[in-house]
Parts: structure tokens; sequence; C-alpha cells
């Protein structure tokens, strides 16, 4: 079977292994990875299915992450004989490097893909649409497929396998090299498309220093804080927080809305979780019709009141609990 190569994304091993798994239907998994692997990274990438590990090795890696990802790619899909798909989970950077992946192989990319399956003719990729309420069957009809997948949604297994650490040297262009990081120094934020609990606020809280109480619950609740359109629209919370069709699509266990009215394109990007909870003064809300709880009410008023609760509850000690000297 021809190999699949899948990109090892930095701090995002679930997300990998799930691609592994995805791989595993079509050929034979290949990791492409940015570093030299520890014993303990090639044991779990191994426990899922990988057969090779392409570690690449060079500063370039480290000093621009996406583009030094985009040339180990496109040098590895060059190599004869060619893959049978390029996998990558998606996101912000995972996008863009699936994006200029497929320009520079002159090929076709599907994005949103939950599922695949090998096909007569390729891989068939499974895509989520208009915001999860469609599923449709996609194939790449020229070049190498690129599959940006959307890890959350695959059920991941383990298959064994053994695999080969394969050091591999990439010829960087100066077009790599002459990229600068100016963000160089600052706190990368939490990884929303991957989060457990998701708290995110709209225009209800009212202010700049409003959107303080989402970044104060999420702080709370061991969660990343996110935003609405309207939010990022007006300077509360950076672009790369912004929760919607257009933003970043998220499936949550909990997602908690403060001050959100819960407009389509907002609702298409977070229909998926678990379990929604939405604070709101307005009770003809729409963000309420999808909702397992709802409380009409001032954010300003509820959510003090819900932080004290929580930190009420820490204090407390936990049932069952003894102390050592009487153990």
């Amino acid at each position: 079977m021809a190999e699949v190569l899948v990109l090892a994304g930095p701090g995002k091993a679930r997300a990998t292994c799930a691609l592994l798994t995805l791989a595993r239907r079509i050929g034979t998994p290949a990791v492409v990875l940015g570093g030299s692997p520890d014993q303990a990274s090639t044991a779990t990438l191994g426990r899922f299915g990988a057969t090779t590990i392409y570690a690449v090795t060079a500063p370039e890696v480290d000093e621009h992450p996406v583009a030094a990802r985009v040339e180990m790619l496109v040098h590895l899909a060059r190599r004869r004989p060619s893959p049978a798909a390029i996998l990558i989970a998606s996101g912000r950077d995972g996008l863009e490097i699936a994006g200029r992946v497929a320009v520079r192989l002159d090929s076709g990319i599907l994005s949103d893909v939950t599922g695949v399956t090998a096909g007569r003719d390729g891989p068939v990729a499974v895509q989520s649409v208009h915001g999860g309420a469609y599923l449709v069957e996609s194939s790449v009809v020229r070049g190498v497929p690129i599959l940006a997948v959307r890890t959350e949604h695959v059920a991941v297994t383990p298959a064994p396998a053994t695999p080969a650490i394969n050091p591999i040297r990439v010829p960087f262009p100066d077009r790599v090299r002459a990229v600068r990081l100016l963000a160089r120094g600052r706190t990368r934020p939490r990884e929303l498309s991957t989060a457990a609990v998701i708290v995110a606020g709209g225009r209800g809280v009212g202010s700049r220093a409003g959107f303080e109480l989402v970044r104060q619950l999420a702080a709370a609740l061991d969660g990343v804080p996110a935003g609405s359109h309207a939010a990022a629209e007006l300077g509360w919370c950076p672009p790369e927080m912004q929760v919607d069709q257009v933003g970043t699509i998220v499936h949550p266990s909990l997602y908690l809305t403060l001050g959100i009215s819960g407009s389509l394109r907002h609702r298409a990007g977070m229909r998926g979780a678990g379990t929604i909870v939405a604070i709101d003064s307005d009770v003809s809300a729409p963000i309420f019709q999808l909702s397992d709880l709802g409380a009409v009410g001032d954010v300003h008023r509820v959510v003090p009141e819900l932080l004290a609760e929580i930190e009420r509850r820490r204090a407390q000690p936990m049932i069952g609990t003894t102390d050592d000297s009487e153990a």
C-alpha cells in the first residue's frame, strides 16, 4: 500500500493519533515530524499505526513553523512513489499549511473532513458542510489528495506497529528564512478547536472591560475563552478567539455563552458542543433554542455569582477523604 503522510502538530498528540487512525484506512501511515522524536512520542505514534517517522531537525522548523512544514510535506510528496494522501489536522495553521501545500503540488484539497475510506480511484472523504447540516462524500481528482481533518470528530483507535525513524534533510529555500516572526515571545492562545470547555462572550458583555468576565469564568472552569464575531469586530477579543462558521468551529464538552444572542453564523460554529449553557438578558434570544440550560439575566450580575459559587465549592473538602494521620 502507498504511504499516507500524516503531519504531526506540535502539542497535538490526540489530533495526530486521530490522523493516523484515518490514514490506516487508505494506506501505510507515515508521520512527518518537526524535530527528533523522543522515546515516549515514538511509542505513542507506533501504538496508533505509524510505520515510519520522517524526522526533520533544522532551525527553520522552530523559527518558521508554518513555512517549514509546507516545505517538509512538499519535499516528501515529490519523491517517488507519490503518497496516497496527505492528512493535516484542521485549525488556523493546519488550513494554511494544507492550502499552501495544495498550491505547490497543484493538487486538490478537501477541508472539514471527518472521515475517509479507500475508494477505487483514491481516498473518499466525508465532509461536514453548512455547519454540520449535511455530510457529503468527495474525492480529489488531480494530484496528491490533501485532506484537512477535523480530528475532534474522529474516534481514535490503536493498531500497534514498530515505526522506523528516518531522519531526512529538507533543502529549505531562502523564502522560508525571509519570514520574520513578529509574534515571537507572545503567549500563544490555547487551541480552541480541541478545547473541552469554552466560555464565549458576545455583544451582551457590554465592553472590552466587561469581556474580562469571559476570561475569569474560563479560567475558573479550566477552559478556553472565546468570542462571537461581534466581540471580535468590536476589538474586545482577537480574531483567533472568534467562534463561528468563518472563524473556528468547535466541539467542546461544555460551551458556555455570555451575552451572545446566537446568530446563525455563530450557532453553525458551536452547535456540535456536548452541553450548551447560555446566559443572556433577552428571553427571546435564538441561543436559548439551542442551549441545554439557559439563564435569563444580566451577565454582570449572574457571572460574579457563578464565580463565587465555583470558588465556594472548590473550598469544600472532598467527600470521603480522610486525614493522613487518621488513615
